[in-house]
């Protein structure tokens, strides 16, 4: 039974004042790292290759992502969504309101079930030890991760690549929780706790060299008598200068 943090301790997660040092640094490159190795480093487009047209989460964090969504989208929001799929949890009446929801991900059936993206890619993101998003600078106002931040090999170079096709003040989202598939996730994030998980984020945006600010931590979670109720969610958040 996983240990889930009490309530305050996500937001707590964040430092005030960051270290001086990255503390991914001295692992090597990310492509070595026993902090971003797993336990299965086969091709992730063989491991994506078949459509998984389910939910990853319980239908009450499905709710509060869509929620969540919903009230950080504004109308004309340009908005891109990686590592998506089949659902980006975005609402018919946000949609309609959005001027571009690009789907970046690995599987072209999901994407194309998708009924929120105006547009699509395939992109292994893992792939390339400096992972390019293909797109030009400063496309987008709001960037979605949606739990898929733990796989990511390369996340601070992937990070920076998301400052840059941020526009200035954009903000970047990144949903979590403690579900996943524990023979894609790396070495960093599976022998953590949420907590550890949530500095971890917060620590990709701010060590990745990209221009962000304000970086927070935020628990989502149902709570009854402040005990979490099914799966836990919890984001991340940062704005780029």
């Amino acid at each position: 039974q996983a240990v889930l943090p009490d309530l305050g301790e996500i937001s707590a997660a964040i430092p005030t004042t960051w270290d001086i040092e990255n503390p991914f640094q001295n692992s090597g490159t990310a492509s070595v790292s026993s902090d971003f190795a797993r336990l299965d480093s086969s091709p992730d487009s063989k491991f994506y290759s078949e459509a998984r047209f389910v939910e990853h989460v319980d239908d009450n964090a499905v709710k509060l992502m869509k929620e969540y969504i919903a009230n950080n989208l504004k109308s004309g929001d340009s908005v891109l969504d990686i590592g998506s799929s089949w659902t980006s949890h975005i609402d018919k009446s946000t949609k309609g309101k959005l001027s571009r929801v690009a789907g970046l991900g690995m599987n072209e059936e999901e994407l194309s079930a998708n009924p929120s993206l105006t547009e699509k890619a395939v992109l292994d993101l893992n792939s390339n030890p400096a992972p390019e998003l293909p797109y030009a600078d400063g496309s987008f106002d709001v960037i979605l991760c949606q739990l898929s931040i733990d796989y990511f090999v390369h996340p601070l170079e992937l990070m920076k690549e998301v400052s840059r096709v941020l526009k200035s003040n954009g903000r970047v989202i990144i949903l979590f929780s403690n579900r996943l598939f524990l023979s894609k996730a790396v070495g960093v994030w599976t022998g953590a706790d949420d907590i550890d998980h949530a500095y971890t984020v917060g620590a990709y945006l701010h060590y990745s060299g990209g221009a962000f600010e304000d970086i927070k931590a935020n628990d989502l979670s149902t709570r009854k008598k402040g005990k979490v109720v099914g799966d836990p969610l919890y984001v991340v958040t940062a704005r780029r200068s």
